[in-house]
């Protein structure tokens, strides 16, 4: 949202179709002649795919159309007319974020940290593990607590209970803040594009428990982060944020381990905060990330 708007109310559609022509000047159109003050557009046109992507967002103070039934006029008089895949999102409905975590805490320190300085437009209702180690953290935040220990024999069972939790409570989107199990095709289907993880970006080089020590006894260069939607294929859903860090001979395994983690911590933090934005637009298996 435009940080001049802060306390107003805007909608923002992200919008994605066959591209031809005359879709912004129609969109434009739309909301000038209901008295809508455009505050941030943004389009994008994949030449090779001939796929039109677009972002606006607008004011609704003055805005003659209610917000219940903007949806509707929407798509009745363009989306459909496009062939658009499309949603609209309104600045004071807040989201609502459910974190799950095992045993390590740099990526839920940052995220509490964030959310404790109202940093981001989001609410956190409670905080999911499979261990008990972080309850202490999320006590200290205030925060609920809810214990799913995890095995071969009860995953089922308890992927079940926590999505009927998920569902109950209106949970609007998942962050895997380091937690460490794989989840299943039934999980992730029940919210898709809408669960964020982190990992280093040594997969597939350096996977299991400890992967900075091979990375260590292999000499490597650089250390990375890799935040992303998860999907059914495992680590390779669509990219929202990456970064790196250059190393080198002299860093021991405990240094490549703090500048992996505050990659992670880092990385992960910005793909939420751009989901928050409603700046990410999922297409195949790419994302459009706008400004």
């Amino acid at each position: 949202m435009n940080s001049n708007l802060k306390g107003r109310n805007t909608a923002i559609i992200l919008m994605h179709c066959p591209d031809q022509k005359g879709i912004v000047a129609r969109v434009t159109k739309f909301l000038s002649e209901n008295n809508g003050n455009i505050v941030y557009l943004e389009q994008h046109v994949d030449q090779q795919e001939k796929e039109f992507f677009m972002r606006i967002e607008w004011d609704m103070e003055l805005f003659s159309i209610p917000q219940e039934k903007v949806a509707d006029h929407f798509d009745t008089l363009i989306a459909k007319h496009y062939g658009m895949t499309w949603n609209i999102y309104f600045s004071n409905q807040v989201p609502r974020m459910a974190l799950f975590v095992s045993k390590m805490s740099h990526c839920l320190f940052d995220i509490l940290a964030r959310y404790q300085a109202g940093e981001w437009n989001v609410h956190i209702p409670f905080i999911i593990s499979n261990h008990p180690e972080m309850q202490p953290v999320a006590k200290q935040f205030g925060m609920e607590f809810h214990l799913f220990p995890v095995d071969a024999k009860n995953k089922r069972e308890v992927e079940e209970k926590e999505i009927q939790l998920l569902k109950s409570t209106n949970i609007n989107f998942v962050v895997l803040a380091r937690y460490m199990q794989v989840l299943s095709e039934d999980f992730i289907t029940q919210f898709p594009n809408k669960i964020i993880n982190i990992h280093h970006s040594f997969l597939p080089a350096f996977p299991g428990a400890k992967p900075y020590h091979s990375a260590y006894e292999r000499g490597v260069k650089i250390i990375g982060a890799t935040s992303h939607y998860v999907t059914s294929d495992l680590d390779a859903g669509p990219i929202i944020e990456q970064d790196v860090a250059h190393i080198n001979h002299t860093d021991t395994v405990k240094n490549l381990i703090r500048i992996g983690q505050d990659l992670e911590k880092i990385v992960l933090s910005r793909a939420v905060y751009a989901h928050l934005q409603r700046k990410i637009l999922v297409y195949k298996n790419r994302t459009i990330i706008f400004n």
